[in-house]
């Protein structure tokens, strides 16, 4: 029987280490999963208190013991816990450093096939669990990060993506409008959200965050991946309209024209994603009175005066483009304020004349503002696998 035993425990810790490299799970995890399940078949079909025994795989041979944990003593009073000392010396049996504790091997001659009969539920919760361990803590990992994924399934309008082992959810409220997919298209996304779920790690996608938006710019742009323009401010109402300010950290490198791209090669792939949604790259400024003037792209701003102490300021712009300034329901003027933080009062130059500037503001020197190139989109009909 032991020898029957050697040559074939082997196979079975060459099977548990292949299904841990094919699960990316570390062998220790499964191999203390195994032996948790072999103590709790011991347990069950030899009638024996758990702390009277341990079962121990031998991580080189592959060998599994059964050890009776016994207390040395001079005088046993419970045989089942205890050893006499006379007994210890006669069977020359070693004394543990760590735990003051006999072990004595007592491994049953059919314990293989009881402990694989009881022991198989255990190990696939046990690798169930360390599954859900390692997608977990690569996804937290990728929390912020970019990713495509496969449309698998539609449950009440969720879309439910497979992206790599796990499958995200992609809710109604972060698809962008004007978003169609079925199942079977891929999808592109920004993982807003890791959580731990009783049925594993919940992965939740949005395509309206507007980190979404960052997320592509620096995968399109090579200067923005090596930090040479940096992303200032992104503020997105999905689906229709979306403005992002960059900067140069070098005075060579012109930050709106880079982000676009020769013939605006950069910054398509971007629109393609982004749909129907207009974009506005623009260029900020320390100077708060330029870069609210580039905020307002793509109306041409005459005049900025500044409130400073409650950030409040006054624009004036043509009297033919007050109604591009401020855009349609708003929407131009709305977002050109939460991406610079400034409370806009948009004016036309007749209005500013008739209307004097409050003593409490002043106006600013806006010689720098720039006259943002706008990003074409392209007329053709949105992809599902963009």
């Amino acid at each position: 029987m032991a020898g029957r035993r050697k040559k074939q425990e082997p196979g079975l810790l060459d099977a548990l280490k292949d299904l841990c490299a094919e699960k990316e799970i570390e062998p220790d995890i499964l191999i203390a999963a195994v032996e948790s399940a072999l103590k709790a078949a011991y347990k069950k079909n030899f009638n024996q208190d758990e702390d009277t025994f341990e079962v121990v795989i031998d991580r080189d041979k592959g060998t599994f013991h059964v050890y009776s944990l016994r207390i040395p003593v001079d005088v046993v009073e419970d045989p089942n816990t205890e050893i006499s000392m006379d007994d210890v010396e006669k069977n020359n049996y070693t004394v543990s450093d760590e735990d003051g504790l006999i072990r004595i091997e007592v491994t049953p001659k059919d314990f293989g096939r009881i402990a694989a009969q009881t022991a198989k539920q255990i190990v696939v919760q046990k690798l169930r669990e360390a599954e859900r361990v390692v997608i977990y803590d690569e996804f937290t990992n990728r929390d912020s990060d970019l990713v495509k994924g496969k449309i698998v399934r539609i449950e009440d309008e969720n879309l439910i993506v497979e992206v790599g082992k796990t499958e995200a959810i992609l809710v109604p409220s972060e698809q962008a409008p004007g978003d169609a997919y079925n199942i079977g298209d891929m999808v592109r996304a920004y993982i807003v959200e890791v959580k731990k779920g009783g049925k594993g790690p919940q992965v939740y996608l949005s395509r309206t965050h507007p980190n979404f938006l960052r997320r592509l710019m620096e995968l399109e742009v090579p200067e923005i991946q090596e930090g040479i323009i940096e992303i200032r401010g992104v503020t997105r109402e999905a689906g229709s309209r979306s403005k992002i300010a960059v900067y140069s950290k070098d005075s060579g490198v012109e930050a709106v024209g880079s982000c676009i791209g020769q013939r605006g090669t950069r910054i398509q792939p971007v629109l393609d994603e982004l749909g129907e949604e207009k974009l506005d790259i623009v260029e900020w400024s320390p100077k708060a009175g330029v870069y609210i003037a580039n905020a307002l792209s793509p109306s041409k701003v005459i005049s900025v005066a500044l409130a400073d102490d409650d950030k409040n300021c006054r624009v004036v712009v043509p009297d033919n483009q007050l109604s591009l300034a401020i855009g349609k329901e708003g929407q131009n003027a709305r977002l050109a304020a939460k991406l610079t933080g400034w409370k806009i009062d948009i004016k036309s130059l007749r209005q500013a004349k008739s209307d004097p500037l409050p003593d409490y503001m002043h106006e600013v020197d806006i010689a720098e503002a720039m006259a943002v190139v706008k990003p074409r989109q392209k007329k053709t009909k949105k992809s599902a696998t963009a």
